[in-house]
Formats: structure tokens, C-alpha cells, sequence
């Protein structure tokens, strides 16, 4: 398991250019070390996930190229934040959200698995706000998250919601206490990590991948991804233990 901590709890732990690049190393270390299964992400302190891009920064994302060049170059770069956009991990990411989640906090964690929130927790894209759109998968991820006249109202306004309203609408999994939810994050990471590696990767794949097809296709992509796993070392092995595990009749 591989634990991610957004640490400028001084600046509410917003991405500057040196944590960007630190993202885009630990995540790709996640998706190339075979003995990591699953990552979590979480901010330090109580005040803040991610409140967003660090603006006092924010040109010095943009200054390499000029506007031309940039849409060329973003259309294969890893996005900020790194698994915002053009990189795939491979594996399950579970956010651990403390305090606020905005802008590119938001689009960090919609980019994650699975999302626990602390009831401090806030969620916004503010983006609109500034003249600009969600520009790290926001407009594109939170309609796949939650139904997409919540998505619009979420990005048309920037106001933001409270931890209550994101688990109703769906946006979260769950709300753990401030004390419990770096456990109940890691609990949920060990679980998944302790189920055979490729049932995992291959499972989380068929549901990503489905949502971008039609229900006929989604089924086709199933069957690939999991003709492999019947009768695989791991399916023989899972097999084998719940059988020792089963009480035998008359006993």
C-alpha cells in the first residue's frame, strides 16, 4: 500500500509546481511497483485536503508554452496533480478527505477510487468564479459521478457542499470522524489489497472502461477481462481456501 499526504498544511495544502511533480513520481511508482496494490491520498492537517491550485503559482504551470502549443502538449501530458488526466495507475486509489476539497482537490479525488470524508469536510469547484472552467477533469468526471444536473449546479454556481450532501448525492462512499479517517481509509485499502491483485486491477478496469461504452460492449469487455481469471492461479488458490475455511456437514 503506498500513502499519499498533500503535506503545505500552511497553504491549506494547494498544489504548487514541486508537489505536482512529487504526485506524478509517487503515482507512478504505484503503477510500477508490483508489490503495491493500492494507494491512498490524503491532506495533512485537519483545515484542508486540497484547496486547489496554489494561485500565487499558478503561471508558472502555464508559462512553459505559449496558449497554441499548450493544448497539444496537455492533450498527452500527465494532467496536474498527475492521475488528473493522461495516466493511468492501474490500481485502486482510495481519497481521504479532510477539511477542504476544492478545484484541482476535488478533481484529485473524483480522479481517485473510492472517497471518505471527515464531516468537516467541504466540496466545491470554484472555477467559474475566476473566469475559468474546471480544467483537471472536473466537468468531465463529476457528471460521472453524480447525476449530471447536481454536476451542473456543483460547476455553474462554485458553490460548494457540505460532507452530508456529497454522501447523499453520491459523491463520497462514506463520512468517518476526523479521529478515524486515516483507519477507516487504510482499513478499506488493506481489504482491497488482501483480494487477488489481477481480479482487482481486472474488475476496476471492466467498470472504467464500461462507462464509456454501450451496455453490449461493456458485457463484451467483461468476458475479456475475466475469461483470463477462471481457472488462474489466484481463482484456484481463493478457491481452494474458502474450502478449507467452509464447515463440512455433520460437524
Amino acid at each position: 500500500m503506498l500513502v499519499v499526504t498533500l503535506d503545505r498544511p500552511e497553504a491549506l495544502n494547494a498544489v504548487d509546481p514541486e508537489s505536482h511533480a512529487e504526485l506524478l513520481r509517487a503515482w507512478t511508482r504505484l503503477r510500477d511497483d508490483e508489490q503495491l496494490r493500492v494507494g491512498v491520498l490524503t491532506g495533512a492537517g485537519r483545515r484542508a485536503f486540497c484547496a486547489g491550485i496554489d494561485l500565487k503559482r499558478l503561471d508558472e504551470f502555464y508559462a512553459e508554452a505559449r496558449p497554441g502549443e499548450r493544448r497539444l502538449r496537455w492533450s498527452r501530458s500527465p494532467g496536474i496533480g498527475g492521475v488528473t488526466r493522461n495516466f493511468e495507475p492501474g490500481k485502486p486509489i482510495v481519497a481521504a478527505v479532510n477539511g477542504l476539497c476544492l478545484g484541482l482537490g476535488l478533481e484529485m479525488a473524483l480522479a481517485c477510487d473510492l472517497r471518505i470524508a471527515s464531516p468537516n469536510a467541504i466540496f466545491g469547484l470554484p472555477e467559474v468564479r475566476w473566469g475559468i472552467i474546471p480544467g483537471q477533469g472536473g466537468t468531465q468526471r463529476l457528471p460521472r459521478t453524480i447525476a449530471p444536473g447536481l454536476a451542473l449546479e456543483m460547476i455553474l454556481t462554485g458553490e460548494p457542499i457540505s460532507a452530508e450532501r456529497a454522501l447523499a448525492i453520491g459523491l463520497i462512499n462514506r463520512i468517518a470522524t476526523a479521529r478515524r479517517l486515516r483507519d477507516e481509509a487504510l482499513a478499506i485499502a488493506a481489504r482491497i489489497a488482501s483480494r487477488p491483485p489481477r481480479a482487482v486491477r481486472a474488475a476496476r478496469e471492466a467498470v472504467l472502461r464500461g462507462l464509456a461504452l454501450s451496455l453490449a460492449d461493456g458485457l463484451q469487455l467483461e468476458q475479456d477481462l475475466a475469461e483470463p481469471l477462471r481457472g488462474s492461479v489466484e481463482n484456484r488458490a481463493a478457491v481452494a481456501a474458502f474450502g478449507r475455511r467452509r464447515p463440512r456437514r455433520g460437524h
